[in-house]
């Protein structure tokens, strides 16, 4: 660990799991009792832009009621007190990581507290409603979506993740199902270009055997202990 100078983070569900958000999807393809395809496509929000709003507007409430838990807190003091180079990629669009005080962080698919203005391009920070089609704080037009990433669409800053991959030292994975790209190929871009590699999660992903190390257990106990463990040995 004493080598390492550069390290890169993706963080999924299951770090914020523990704060009472539910994971994205479970074994039967629903989410919250909506088929992923019913609310989570640019095709679903032509079809019924209504259900979409609503069902976003929930997830926006819901997701401003929740609190970090120690996983969020320690990572944000290992951004705090890490003198290296450190990315935290989530693939979470709650703002935990930030309420937590992580600043060095990427949503890779987007924020439930922003919207994306399809008219004039802007994104804005944004926690009420979008269901009565209220104007763009920019442009003024009535032209906003949820700022998410949905499934068929890129995900954001790629070049960004790729170019900080190509320089660690070392790859963390916290918390994911690694059943997702291209996030689930990081670990191998890591290795590839020389990183170590380590997961932390409650259980086995489905990439767990691309790791060098992988570690098993509840995030709030894992990550805790793993940045007491870096932080010491810097």
């Amino acid at each position: 660990m004493t080598s390492i100078r550069n390290i890169v983070i993706l963080t999924g569900a299951g770090v914020s799991a523990e704060s009472g958000i539910d994971t994205f999807r479970d074994g039967g393809g629903l989410w919250e009792q909506h088929r992923v395809e019913d609310v989570a496509t640019p095709e679903a929000f032509v079809r019924d832009p209504d259900l979409v709003l609503r069902f976003y507007d929930m997830r926006r409430a819901a997701i401003q009621t929740k609190a970090p838990n120690a996983a969020h807190d320690a990572l944000a003091r290992l951004d705090r007190e890490w003198p290296g180079e450190l990315l935290i990629v989530t693939q979470n669009v709650d703002d935990l990581h930030e309420r937590a005080g992580a600043r060095r962080v990427l949503h890779m698919h987007g924020e439930h507290l922003n919207v994306w203005c399809t008219a004039c391009d802007a994104r804005s920070r944004w926690t009420g409603p979008l269901i009565h089609r209220p104007g763009c704080p920019e442009c003024g037009e009535a032209a906003l979506r949820p700022d998410i990433v949905w499934f068929g669409e890129m995900p954001y800053r790629m070049d960004e993740i790729f170019a900080a991959l190509e320089e660690a030292d070392l790859f963390v994975s916290i918390g994911t199902s690694g059943a997702v790209y291209p996030a689930a190929g990081f670990v191998r871009n890591a290795r590839e270009l020389g990183a170590q590699t380590l997961e932390l999660n409650l259980e086995p992903s489905q990439g767990s055997g691309w790791f060098d190390e992988a570690r098993h257990g509840p995030a709030s106990e894992l990550v805790p202990a793993w940045v007491d463990e870096v932080l010491a040995q810097r």
